[in-house]
């Protein structure tokens, strides 16, 4: 895990702006205005997980975030606004931005995001990485807005404040389940809400539904990745659907089900090599834990998809983790 802080209370006055551009700049979040007559304070504590998700906790005087940072990696951002008051700009309507709220989007994207007071938030951005389970492209997702008021974006909400006020305390090897829930409710409420892109007729009612339909499907296989005799067959009964559909639901986003499956159990085993909850469980223990039937094969396999051995990996994350300990 990397952790960096920024205040800018030990800078003149006449340094902080310039200075809180700069963080922000660190984040990939482009800086719109600043008030002229006030006094600006901001302060920034961001964790970065092995898996490349940032988690920002942003306490700042009124400002704007506006504009577009297209040179980054794909990824959806999302912002909760804890304190203060805000409104938000798609680029065709204005948004009040209640306490609670969330606004989210595709890396590069234009928005606006203008803090009318002092204002604290917490701005969290998902790799491409860590959506690929859900098999969706981050740059098809346009920017939007969640009333965290109500329903399953309200949980969403609950969550994203409980995670800003334990930041300071978090532990590398928490960050896994903190990682997956996160990209869980952020996909639960765009699924809900219409909004969760997919395949190459995104906009329209069938691909809705098909994105949706394909989402619970993956969450099915994400229960099921541990059972070496998972199969499509069994996955399709469970859903009511044909083989041939459940297929068709793949394809349409450039995938089989063997595939997804594969890659999937790949990643569940290089997460597990990287963390230090079990650093106990030989290689070939972890191989097996995510429904790996032959070692050998699993070496092959990794190697493959990350262009390293497993050995290398866990060798490479243990001694990034002696050395943040050490710093």
């Amino acid at each position: 895990m990397k952790a960096w802080h920024f205040t800018t209370d030990l800078l003149p006055e006449s340094e902080r702006r310039s200075a809180w551009a700069a963080a922000m700049n660190r984040l990939c979040l482009p800086m719109g205005e600043f008030p002229d007559d006030a006094e600006f304070r901001g302060a920034v504590s961001c964790i970065v997980s092995p898996l490349g998700v940032e988690i920002a906790r942003i306490h700042a005087s009124e400002h704007t975030i506006s504009g577009s940072y297209p040179n980054q990696p794909t990824s959806i951002w999302m912002a909760a606004l804890l304190e203060g008051a805000a409104e938000f700009s798609d680029g065709e309507q204005l948004h009040e931005v209640a306490v609670g709220d969330i606004t989210y989007g595709p890396s590069g994207g234009p928005a606006t995001l203008r803090f009318k007071t002092e204002s604290r938030q917490l701005f969290v951005k998902l790799p491409e990485l860590a959506l690929s389970q859900w098999m969706i492209s981050p740059l098809k997702l346009a920017v939007g807005y969640l009333s965290g008021q109500t329903g399953i974006a309200h949980v969403l909400s609950g969550m994203l404040r409980n995670l800003a006020g334990g930041l300071d305390d978090i532990r590398a090897a928490e960050l896994r389940p903190i990682e997956v829930a996160l990209t869980e409710f952020l996909i639960t409420c765009l699924a809900r809400e219409g909004l969760l892109p997919g395949g190459e007729t995104v906009g329209n009612d069938a691909a809705t539904v098909q994105a949706a339909h394909l989402h619970r499907i993956c969450q099915t296989i994400e229960t099921r990745l541990s059972d070496p005799k998972l199969n499509p067959r069994a996955i399709a009964d469970e859903h009511g659907v044909s083989l041939r559909y459940m297929q068709k639901l793949f394809s349409l986003s450039r995938h089989t089900f063997s595939g997804y499956v594969r890659r999937r159990r790949l990643e569940r085993c290089r997460s597990d090599l990287a963390s230090p909850i079990y650093a106990h469980l030989s290689i070939t223990e972890i191989c097996y834990r995510w429904g790996f039937n032959a070692s050998a094969h699993f070496s092959r396999a990794f190697r493959e998809q990350f262009g390293v051995s497993p050995r290398e990996y866990r060798l490479h994350h243990a001694r990034e983790s002696a050395l943040t300990l050490t710093a």
